[in-house]
């Protein structure tokens, strides 16, 4: 093709960026007058103009650039494949660095600060990452990455670059950040890798394309009525596809504010920062729910300016959940105490959220993650028959920003994943009613195979958790020679003063079985019961790894351990004939 593009010098310097939809997005918000606030940094107390922003990544693409080989800038040149680390934690460093990155033309390839140097080598390795751009909370990771790649390599050229001396720099004006006028970065490229939580072996990079993050984002953006006017509270870690996918990118295409919290999670400080106002947008995940419920419950309800809290807490537009289900008693605490229901919505790494609840929607039934999004392509296949239905394994064809191009340097893993009609096979069963989607569980380890039935893990675990006493469930199936599998509950109970009449504070098998015998059909009932003191650990998106914990409180001599309550055989309900 015949382009004047081909007849001129390429068009980069200092204070250009490169042509592609989401940088335009950016410098036309950044000729908003007055300048309007684009990040706060609750961390470090940095808050910034978009501006502000986009000065700091040109000034940070230069030193990026600068330690790159003469190579690499060529492959960037070319449009080759390139991809960059980031190590930092969700916060302004971590924006800076994305988009700087990002403005080179590389993908990039975020990562934890909280991993030992040899396993962020290995994220490293597997993306085949030039240089990792590091925050100065993480520059000894960092720095040990560095180190140990090259001990690896010798001849490497990997490098640790800092982001923070190339923060704080004189605004530019708005008038002196240009957008080239060479051809648009390629949307079908790769722009983000995500890897996956490698709960059933070494972890995944799934290729997120460019399209990433400027379309998916910006639909997103449109789903929850996000606008300039908006400020989003992230908590959530930027390493995965719901702290990026969900609120990062759709924050920055929105312009709304992206105010971040990262590091540990806090309840309290949470609670003060809605009681103080102004958060219109709050994406949580189940375990940060439940935390803010049980600090409400305990700390605040009984003081006499509760009502400043709930107040606060009803001035958010939308909070969000995803990730893991929503335990129907928490949804119904929150329900009641903001006048409206927390979103809930379904998607993995490999592709954005299918099902999602809308704004307003007074009709969505309880536990529902929504209805399928625009544009989206899923049917639901029955394992056994191979046909589609209204109940099976969610399959999806989404659209391109939405879904992975691959598995980085992958190809037999990528293949594997998709049906012969080019379905992503996502592993999750559902089923459909009305339009309206049920998320029934993992097939691998939500679907329980008892006597001839088909039980769902996250059906128990509803019924469950609606008990008076009961805090946290895990309910997995545990290998049975007669059923084949028995229905294994984990349960965490309320601390006594959480709990509302009768008080329980040494759970038995008979007395969950008892008071659940109105809820649940026979064959459904929890055989084996073990009682957890604290907390159900969870990964770093706040999700229960059933693959992780199952095997650990039930493992296969648990008859013989003596935390663990077992049904006798004879009281078992009989198979299905």
């Amino acid at each position: 093709m015949d382009d004047r593009t081909h007849h001129v010098p390429l068009h980069v310097g200092p204070n250009i960026l490169p042509a592609h939809p989401f940088f335009n997005r950016l410098v036309r918000f950044a000729h908003a007058v007055p300048p309007r606030l684009c990040a706060r940094d609750d961390n470090t107390g940095v808050e910034a103009t978009h501006v502000q922003l986009l000065t700091d990544v040109l000034a940070f693409r230069a030193r990026v650039l600068a330690a790159l080989t003469p190579e690499v800038r060529q492959q960037l040149v070319n449009r080759e494949e390139v991809y960059i680390a980031v190590l930092a934690t969700g916060g302004y460093e971590f924006t800076v660095a994305a988009l700087a990155a990002l403005a080179t033309g590389a993908a990039i390839v975020p990562m934890t600060v909280a991993l030992p140097p040899e396993e962020a080598r290995y994220f490293v390795a597997k993306s085949r990452a030039v240089a990792v751009l590091c925050s100065d909370a993480a520059m000894e990771l960092g720095t040990a990455l560095e180190g140990l790649v090259k001990v690896k390599d010798p001849g490497s050229a990997f490098s640790c670059v800092p982001v923070a001396p190339s923060l704080g720099n004189e605004p530019l004006h708005s008038s002196d950040i240009k957008m080239s006028s060479d051809q648009y970065l390629s949307d079908n490229a790769p722009g983000v890798v995500i890897f996956t939580s490698g709960t059933t072996g070494p972890p995944k990079g799934a290729v997120m394309r460019r399209g990433f993050i400027h379309d998916t984002a910006l639909a997103v953006a449109d789903h929850y009525n996000l606008t300039p006017t908006d400020t989003m509270l992230h908590l959530l870690p930027v390493h995965h596809a719901t702290g990026l996918g969900l609120c990062f990118f759709p924050a920055l295409i929105s312009g709304c504010i992206l105010e971040f919290r990262s590091g540990s999670f806090s309840a309290a400080q949470t609670w003060e920062r809605w009681r103080s106002g102004g958060i219109t947008i709050f994406p949580g995940v189940p375990t940060i729910y439940m935390r803010l419920q049980r600090y409400f419950e305990q700390k605040l309800a009984s003081r006499a300016d509760v009502a400043e809290y709930v107040r606060g807490a009803r001035d958010i537009k939308a909070c969000l959940c995803g990730t893991s289900a929503l335990p129907k008693p928490i949804a119904d605490f929150w329900t009641e105490l903001l006048g409206k229901r927390i979103l809930l919505r379904y998607g993995a790494t490999e592709f954005g959220a299918v099902f999602k609840v809308r704004i307003g929607d007074e009709n969505v039934p309880d536990g529902s993650v929504g209805t399928l999004f625009a544009g989206c392509d899923v049917k639901l296949l029955d394992p056994d028959t191979g046909l589609y239905g209204d109940e099976g394994e969610v399959v999806v064809r989404s659209g391109a920003g939405e879904m992975f191009s691959k598995y980085i340097w992958d190809p037999e893993a990528t293949a594997k994943v998709h049906t012969t009609e080019g379905y992503y096979r996502t592993g999750d069963i559902a089923r459909c009613e009305k339009g309206y989607y049920w998320i029934l569980g993992r097939a691998s380890i939500d679907i329980i195979k008892s006597g001839g039935y088909k039980i769902s893990a996250l059906d128990i675990e509803r019924e469950i958790l609606a008990l008076p006493y009961v805090a946290e469930v895990m309910v997995v199936g545990v290998a049975d020679l007669e059923f084949g599998e028995r229905v294994a509950a984990a349960v965490v109970l309320k601390e006594a003063e959480d709990q509302k009449g009768e008080v329980v504070t040494d759970l038995r098998l008979e007395r969950l079985r008892g008071d659940l015998r109105a809820r649940l059909a026979g064959y459904k009932m929890p055989t084996v019961l073990r009682v957890i003191r604290g907390e159900l650990p969870k990964n770093g998106t706040g999700k229960v790894v059933k693959k992780v914990l199952g095997p650990e409180f039930f493992p296969k001599n648990y008859p013989e351990l003596k935390e663990v309550q077992a049904w006798t055989p004879q009281e078992v309900a009989k198979a299905k004939l």
